[in-house]
C-alpha cells in the first residue's frame, strides 16, 4: 500500500463513511434525522462555494480558469454519451433507463468532490478554488445530454420542457453553489473573515457526520435493492475508473496543477445522486429510480470515496511526475 492510499484510508472523513457502512451491515439502529442531514448538506455546499469564490478573488480569473471551465462543460456533455453506449450494450437497459443512468454518470457528486478536496489537502495537493465553478457547470450539461439520449433527441411538450429546464438550471445544488461562489468572489478575503469561524472551524466535523449518514444510506439501499444486475454493478465500478482517468489526463494536458487535475478526475468519476435524480423524476418519471439511485449512491459513491479518490490522486501525481504530458 503506497503513501497516497494509506493517507486516503486514514482520513477521518473516509473512516466515518466506513463506520456508517459497518453500522448498517450490522443492522444497527444508528440514524441521522433527515432534517439534520439536509441542513448539513446545505452547510457543506455553502461552505465549499464560499471558499472557492474567495480563492478565485485572490488569484483572479485567468486563461487556465476559462480552459478548466470549458473542459468541465465538454466532459459534462460527452461522458453521458459514452456511458449510454455502454449501458445500452453491455448493461442491456432500455433507452429510457439507459438515458437516466447516463445522466448520472456525466454529472457530479458534490459530496464526493468535497471529500476529495479534503483528502487532497490532507495529502498536500490542494485543488484550486476555481474548481468549485467547474463542478457547478458540469451538472446541467449532463442532465440535458441524458434527457436527449433517453428521448432519442425528440422534443418534449412545451410545459414539460420548461419545467425540466427550470429544474436543470435552478435546482438547489446549482443555485447554492454558484450563489455562494459569487458571494465569496465579491466579498473576498476581508468579507469572508467575518463568517470564516462558522464555515471553516466546523467544516470537517460536519463533513464527517454527513459521510457517516451517507455510509448508512448507501449500505442499507444496497441491502434492500434487487433492481441492479451484475452487469450494471460492473458498469458502476468501470465508469468511475475510466472517467476518472480521462478527467485526470484532460486536466493535466490543459495545464492544471496536480491537485486540480485530480479534482477534475474526481468530478468526471463521480455520479450524481441528488440533483440528477430530482431532474429525472420530473422529466423521465417512467425511469426506474431503483436502478439509477442504487448504481450511483450504493455502488459508485462508496467505491469513489473508499478507493477511487486515492487512485486518481496517485495517478495525477504519477503523470505529472513523468513530465510526458506536461511541457
Amino acid at each position: 500500500m503506497d503513501a497516497t492510499t494509506l493517507q486516503t484510508f486514514t482520513s477521518p472523513v473516509v473512516l466515518f463513511f466506513v463506520l456508517g457502512i459497518l453500522a448498517a451491515l450490522a443492522r444497527s439502529d444508528l440514524a441521522i434525522p433527515e432534517a439534520i442531514a439536509k441542513g448539513m448538506s446545505l452547510y457543506l455546499m455553502a461552505a465549499i462555494g464560499l471558499k472557492g469564490g474567495v480563492a478565485v478573488s485572490e488569484s483572479g480569473f485567468s486563461v487556465t480558469v476559462v480552459i478548466a471551465l470549458v473542459a468541465g462543460i465538454a466532459a459534462g456533455f460527452i461522458l453521458p454519451i459514452l456511458a449510454f453506449w455502454l449501458i445500452r450494450g453491455f448493461g442491456r437497459l432500455d433507452r429510457i433507463n439507459a438515458g437516466a443512468v447516463a445522466a448520472h454518470y456525466g454529472s457530479i457528486s458534490v459530496v464526493t468532490f468535497v471529500t476529495a478536496v479534503e483528502i487532497l489537502e490532507f495529502q498536500g495537493k490542494p485543488s484550486a478554488g476555481y474548481m468549485v465553478a467547474v463542478m457547478a457547470t458540469m451538472e446541467s450539461p449532463a442532465i440535458l445530454a441524458g434527457l436527449l439520449l433517453a428521448r432519442g433527441f425528440g422534443a418534449e411538450n412545451g410545459q414539460s420542457m420548461r419545467e425540466m429546464l427550470h429544474e436543470v438550471f435552478f435546482n438547489s445544488s446549482v443555485v447554492l453553489l454558484l450563489g455562494a461562489f459569487a458571494i465569496g468572489l465579491i466579498g473576498g478575503t476581508d468579507g469572508f473573515a467575518d463568517v470564516s469561524p462558522f464555515f471553516e472551524a466546523g467544516f470537517k466535523g460536519v463533513l464527517c457526520i454527513f459521510l457517516l449518514d451517507m455510509g448508512l444510506i448507501a449500505a442499507r439501499r444496497m441491502m434492500d435493492s434487487r433492481a441492479v444486475t451484475w452487469r450494471l454493478g460492473a458498469i458502476a465500478i468501470f465508469l468511475p475508473l475510466v472517467n476518472g482517468a480521462v478527467g485526470t489526463i484532460l486536466g493535466t494536458v490543459v495545464g492544471l496543477d496536480v491537485g486540480s487535475a485530480a479534482a477534475l478526475g474526481v468530478l468526471c468519476a463521480s455520479a450524481s445522486y441528488i440533483a440528477v435524480p430530482a431532474a429525472m423524476r420530473l422529466a423521465l418519471p417512467e425511469a426506474d429510480p431503483g436502478i439509477y439511485l442504487t448504481m450511483s449512491l450504493s455502488i459508485t459513491f462508496p467505491f469513489n470515496v473508499l478507493v477511487n479518490i486515492g487512485l486518481i490522486s496517485a495517478f495525477a501525481s504519477m503523470i505529472a511526475g513523468q513530465g510526458g504530458l506536461v511541457p
